[in-house]
């Protein structure tokens, strides 16, 4: 998805990132894998950001 966006985009839109950078899809499965296990079991109703800070 990020491959199609033009460099000069990407730069302006990484630049809009509190982290500085996108997320490695290794991320995002990490806060599914953690909300579809038994520790998240608790959890109802929530939509945890995992956006790099953007919604700060």
């Amino acid at each position: 998805m990020i491959a199609s966006i033009p460099d000069e985009n990407r730069a302006e839109l990484t630049a809009a990132i509190p982290m500085g950078r996108f997320a490695d899809p290794s991320e995002m499965c990490a806060a599914i894998g953690f909300l579809a296990s038994d520790e998240a079991a608790y959890i109802t109703g929530a939509v945890p950001p995992v956006d790099g800070g953007m919604s700060m």
